[in-house]
């Protein structure tokens, strides 16, 4: 716990961190969508745009943990589909690499933009079923870059660790992705792995995705049908290699790995507290219970504000986002709940001896979108 440290919401990160050189690094930040840029090493201080009270709060800690390399990647994208007939969209995801970490940074780098013109072009299903196409589509548009990344990437850039390697073992690297869409009336999700979103409504954790594990029912069955075999080498792993059956990338595992995603949308709640997207490195040793619980004392311990701070009556929305607040809850303490939320996951994953990376992103959903 002594190898901690916190960046600041502002505080500047060095331009090679993305390497990450075995550095064991801590990155926290809390705030509105105002900032850009998907909070890779890039990160920097963006202004807040107009109506701010309509971007959801967040919290965000990644941490290198006992690996040497880190090779998770967290994605957040304010309002990815400007002029969405249907009102603004956010942009989460959390992509946790192995093999190296190319993969992961490739998709939190490009995903919401392959989200977001396939949803340009996506037909005028109903809603459900355009986001489940708009998903999958993006997913093996992602697939397809990750096999062709060597070939395709400038010849100026540094030589990636697994291209060091020989032979170059390029087609032995893969990310899980999992990505949601948070609008104001639905939460899509996306996952393609064994990180997971849970929603949190009413105090009850809701799971809405599914690790994809190797003996999970139907996933061994789709591998054993496509000639593969899982074998249990320390768990459950395909070919006796990876532990999780479905990624992005992982060329050398097709088709029993595929990059096909499953889809989940869901209509907003006003129980709804708080979605939290997570790499393995947290789900490993944290309970979608506990970690909802931990969420939830967070946001306790910073309320309820005060007089001063709520505002006019209830009844006055206008006047509710003028004073900084929405549903009794102001921007402030938002802010503080979701980075503590996410530094405290962080840490009880690793003080109950999480081996992995451990990414964790906290969106408030208390807050009107």
């Amino acid at each position: 716990m002594r190898r901690y440290r916190v960046a600041t919401d502002l505080e500047p990160v060095a331009e090679d961190a993305r390497a990450a050189k075995r550095q064991r690094l801590t990155r926290t930040v809390s705030g509105p969508c105002a900032l850009s840029g998907g909070l890779d090493p890039e990160l920097r201080p963006r202004t807040t745009p107009a109506a701010p009270d309509r971007m959801p709060r967040f919290g965000v800690t990644s941490v290198c943990g006992r690996r040497r390399e880190m090779e998770d990647a967290v994605s957040i994208r304010p309002d990815f589909l400007p002029g969405a007939a249907a009102g603004k969209h956010h942009f989460f995801g959390v992509f946790d690499g192995h093999g190296c970490s190319h993969v992961a940074t490739m998709c939190q780098d490009r995903m919401h933009e392959v989200v977001a013109d396939e949803h340009k072009n996506a037909g005028s299903a109903g809603e459900e079923a355009a986001w489940k196409g708009v998903m999958e589509r993006s997913f093996a548009r992602l697939d397809e870059q990750a096999a062709s990344w060597a070939t395709s990437r400038s010849g100026d850039e540094p030589a990636c660790r697994c291209e060091q390697q020989m032979p170059s073992r390029c087609d032995h690297v893969g990310s899980t992705a999992v990505v949601a869409v948070v609008s104001s009336t639905h939460i899509v999700v996306a996952n393609a792995g064994d990180s997971r979103a849970v929603l949190s409504r009413g105090g009850v954790p809701v799971p809405l995705s599914v690790d994809h594990k190797p003996d999970r029912p139907d996933e061994l069955a789709r591998i054993e049908a496509a000639g593969g075999r899982v074998i249990y080498w320390d768990g459950a792993r395909v070919l006796g290699v990876l532990a999780m059956s479905r990624a992005i990338g992982d060329g050398y595992l097709k088709p029993y790995v595929s990059s096909e995603p499953e889809v989940t949308v869901t209509e907003r709640s006003d129980d709804d507290e708080c979605l939290i997207l997570a790499s393995d490195g947290l789900w490993d040793v944290v309970t979608n219970e506990m970690a909802c619980e931990v969420v939830r004392a967070c946001f306790r311990s910073n309320g309820p504000p005060s007089a001063a701070a709520a505002g006019p009556a209830p009844s006055s929305a206008d006047a509710d986002a003028e004073n900084g607040t929405v549903k009794g809850v102001s921007k402030a303490e938002s802010d503080k709940a979701c980075s503590d939320a996410a530094m405290l996951l962080a840490k009880l994953a690793l003080a109950r001896r999480s081996a992995d990376n451990v990414s964790v992103v906290v969106v408030d959903l208390r807050r009107a979108l």
